[in-house]
């Protein structure tokens, strides 16, 4: 049922999310993307997401017959995100809605624009819009609960011959407002789209989202990580990709190392790359062409 007060609801909900650990969902795409509210496997997981921190609880649901927006799908809502900014800095009026040719967007996140390419933008929206999530937070005084979906409607305009040219974008009026907020940023986001592996760019996203926040070197727990993303990966399969992920040097402006502790432990330290490793990585990410 639609709230009798609209604005005030939507208030309600972006000071919700102002409370969440690392900003969660204000609108800075990096923190949105360093919690597991994406699938990041390439075929469909309707298995939901359950995740645990502290105080912080995440439960991310699939629709049946379509899965769990992916990480490759979000890149949707960061392209909305820049438009959303672009309009801003222009002196355009804010709006929730979003027009655009199939091909800009496709082009615009690193795909290709063949017609299949099209009916894949338009199984991304689905999932995007059907995508349920769920955070609960305990406050010592309260408990706080909300579901959302990442887009509130999607319409895709075709001419007779059934050759969509148009879709149309409706994002949840607090996603809108939470970009405005934060002024999202997004430099270096070229290189994200060109990582073509989901936990790479899971990785990814976490580090800038932790280099925004501290100078050091990041370094994470290989547990810690497995639990972060909700990987449906065995803990030894998940060690397995982080090593190999460290081995070739995976992410762009960073060099990886695993660094080995007392008992077992492991380490994925990160350190920003020099300028040649840098170039190689950049060529390296290039090779692998466009996400699927």
């Amino acid at each position: 049922m639609p709230s009798r007060h609209p604005q005030r609801a939507d208030r309600e909900q972006r000071e919700f999310f102002s409370v969440l650990p690392c900003d969660l969902a204000r609108g800075d795409a990096r923190d949105l993307l360093a919690y597991p509210l994406f699938s990041l496997a390439k075929s469909a997981r309707e298995t939901p997401i359950d995740l645990h921190v502290g105080e912080l609880g995440i439960r991310v649901d699939a629709a049946a017959g379509h899965g769990i927006a992916t990480i490759w799908d979000a890149d949707i809502l960061i392209w909305a995100a820049r438009r959303i900014v672009e309009a801003r800095d222009a002196g355009w009026p804010a709006s929730a809605v979003l027009t655009a040719a199939p091909d800009q967007i496709l082009t615009a996140v690193g795909r290709g624009t063949c017609a299949r390419d099209v009916h894949r933008l338009k199984a991304a929206l689905t999932r995007l819009q059907s995508t349920s999530v769920a955070v609960s937070l305990r406050a010592p005084d309260e408990r706080r609960d909300h579901r959302f979906s990442w887009l509130s409607e999607w319409t895709g305009h075709a001419d007779a011959h059934g050759h969509c040219h148009t879709i149309e974008l409706i994002l949840p009026t607090w996603l809108q407002g939470a970009v405005l907020d934060r002024a999202v940023a997004l430099d270096g986001i070229g290189e994200y789209f060109r990582i073509r592996d989901g936990l790479e760019r899971w990785l990814y996203r976490v580090l800038r989202a932790q280099s925004a926040r501290t100078p050091a070197a990041p370094r994470f727990e290989f547990a810690n990580l497995h639990a972060r993303c909700a990987s449906q990966s065995s803990f030894k399969r998940f060690a397995f990709e982080l090593h190999e992920i460290a081995r070739r040097q995976a992410l762009p402006g960073y060099q990886l190392r695993v660094e080995q502790r007392p008992r077992g432990r492991e380490f994925l330290v990160f350190e920003p790359a020099t300028e040649q490793m840098a170039d190689e990585t950049s060529h390296a990410s290039q090779a692998l062409g466009a996400a699927p």
